[in-house]
């Protein structure tokens, strides 16, 4: 039972989120039910396999592509068990060749869909003629504890959603895109507390530290200034951006860390308010949403791709808009 000076404080939380509505994989009523890690990953493998198909399909038909092109196949998801893992279950459903590479990322929490995208593209630059398909596909609701008043499970509740995206690599150029110039990942040492899982009988329990915004503070320009003078360029000059809206509060720091306008984050702050945060499939939803802006970045426009995750870790990816 949640007491009332919970409730209360869970009512604020719900408001403050900037979180308008999301989108679950099941019925609420199964959402809440009481069940074990095995009921709960059996609903997983049926509603990730068929979601993580579609976002396949989607993603296959507007690059114009047949399943049968595809080199590497990048499957990512940590709400769920899979072996055989996703991507050899949706070999026969997306029409993939049986000698397809099959790479699934399976612990690297909220920050798996952007080191997907660095994956493919390290495979790319050591076969430019192959295509690269990668899949993000969570069921967060799948981690809800029922009966469990902590304020990470509260938290946890307010801001997660379901949801399901992929990403064509390679092969003809579909234009306007972005393209990934260079990436990097980095671990904090100290932080593996902040962000995980616990997993019981029940399930996975989500642990989620409060501090971490508050930990991000001031850490991440530095990474972005080094990724970005590697390369040649000044944090000053990116103009787009795909966060990973973990939540309101971390975008708000990133701006002011960033010195990005409300403007660039603008597709970030969309997809938490439509979706909530998915874990991995989340910036991919963000990168979506940047293909379909009008007006696009401005041709040879330079971006910023970054998601945070379990570890604690960053994903960083400097982009480049195409015409």
């Amino acid at each position: 039972m949640v007491d009332e000076r919970r409730a209360s404080a869970l009512l604020r939380l719900a408001g403050s989120t900037g979180i308008a509505e999301r989108q679950l994989a099941l019925p609420i009523e199964r959402v809440i039910a009481d069940r074990g890690f095995g009921a709960r990953n059996r609903e997983f493998l049926e509603h990730a396999a068929a979601l993580a198909a579609r976002a396949g399909r989607t993603a296959l038909d507007r690059a114009r592509l047949d399943g049968s092109r595809v080199d590497l196949i990048i499957t990512t998801s940590c709400t769920g068990v899979a072996i055989p893992s996703l991507a050899g279950l949706l070999v026969p459903r997306l029409g993939l060749r049986t000698d397809v590479v099959r790479l699934p990322i399976t612990e690297l929490g909220c920050a798996a869909g952007a080191a997907a995208l660095a994956r493919a593209r390290e495979h790319l630059l050591a076969f430019p003629d192959h295509v690269a398909l990668v899949i993000s596909v969570e069921l967060t609701s799948l981690t809800f504890q029922r009966g469990d008043a902590s304020m990470s499970n509260l938290v946890a509740s307010s801001i997660f959603g379901d949801g399901a995206a992929a990403v064509v690599l390679g092969g003809p150029p579909v234009a306007p895109s972005p393209r990934i110039l260079d990436a990097r990942t980095h671990l904090w040492p100290g932080s593996a507390h902040l962000m995980g899982f616990d997993v019981e009988d029940s399930g996975f329990r989500i642990v989620l530290d409060r501090a971490v915004p508050a930990f991000l503070e001031g850490k991440v320009r530095p990474l972005v200034a080094a990724l970005c003078e590697a390369n040649g360029v000044a944090p000053e000059q990116l103009s787009f951006a795909a966060l990973h809206p973990g939540g309101r509060r971390i975008l708000d720091n990133l701006e002011r860390e960033l010195g990005l306008g409300p403007e660039v984050t603008d597709e970030s702050r969309a997809v938490l308010r439509e979706h909530g945060n998915m874990s991995s499939a989340t910036v991919l939803f963000v990168l979506e949403r940047l293909l379909r802006r009008r007006p696009s970045p401005a041709p040879g426009s330079l971006g910023l791709l970054a998601a945070f995750g379990p570890g604690f870790s960053a994903e960083l990816a400097l982009l480049r808009w195409e015409a």
